[in-house]
């Protein structure tokens, strides 16, 4: 049996990319999962491809940056698999993202990116806690960036955001017996990456990693799967670096 049978978990934003790769490992180990996503079409196949091949899952669309859209992500998730035990936030714009100054990025662009890169996070966070709450706890992933120990603009800034939400809500949620952590990836091979990243800006940050190589979203399933799980049941709001040794923190 896996790690997560009878268990039910949400991934946002996992209609491609790691979101896809995180849930279908939760599938693996036995979790119902959720794959939400405002992707519907690809959103939809990773759903039926993870039924097909033996797990349980299925899409629900939503825009992480509104609360009733994340109120009916949750009570869709309990009335499909009758309770709701983990959450990766995992949703964010990355693979279209504008590249511009804080200065100078126009404000209505700055205002969305952040209502679904840090604000989303909470916005489902909120949605979901009370259903943990009612069945003993549970556990959430948020997923961070080295970029924010870089200088990375506005997604940084984000992922900054990310890092203080994580801490403020394992305190907030401790007592309820909810985990609150998060991942903070590297520089990783995913189609946004290789969209948003010119070549040899990619190039010449793998030349400073000790590992000296990508990271790939399977790099990312372990801690993934160890910081939601009863594994991790004494860790509550750590930043994990899953990054090749970029980022060297005291």
């Amino acid at each position: 049996m896996g790690r997560f049978e009878g268990k039910t978990a949400i991934v946002t934003g996992a209609a491609q990319g790691i979101g896809e790769v995180y849930a279908r490992a939760l599938a693996s180990e036995g979790a119902n999962v959720v794959v939400a996503d405002i992707e519907v079409a690809l959103g939809e196949a990773v759903a039926k491809q993870i039924t097909a091949d033996g797990g349980a899952a299925a899409f629900k669309d939503v825009d992480v940056s509104d609360e009733q859209s994340a109120k009916d992500l949750a009570e869709f998730t309990v009335e499909k698999f009758g309770r709701i035990d983990h959450l990766v936030n995992n949703a964010a714009i990355y693979g279209t993202m504008k590249l511009d100054l804080l200065i100078t990025v126009p404000w209505d662009y700055y205002k969305k990116f952040m209502s679904v890169n840090f604000d989303g996070a909470l916005n489902v966070t909120r949605a979901v806690w009370p259903n943990m709450n009612e069945n003993g706890g549970g556990s959430i992933v948020n997923q961070s960036s080295t970029a924010a120990w870089l200088y990375s603009g506005f997604y940084g800034l984000a992922k900054v955001g990310v890092n203080g939400l994580t801490q403020q809500l394992a305190h907030e949620l401790g007592g309820m017996n909810i985990r609150v952590n998060a991942i903070a990836p590297g520089p990783t091979d995913t189609e946004a990456t290789r969209t948003v990243t010119p070549g040899n800006m990619v190039a010449d940050m793998v030349k400073t990693l000790p590992l000296e190589r990508m990271g790939t979203p399977d790099d990312l399933v372990g801690a993934c799967l160890y910081l939601l799980s009863d594994d991790a049941s004494w860790v509550t709001g750590q930043i994990l670096n899953v990054d090749g040794g970029q980022i060297f923190r005291s």
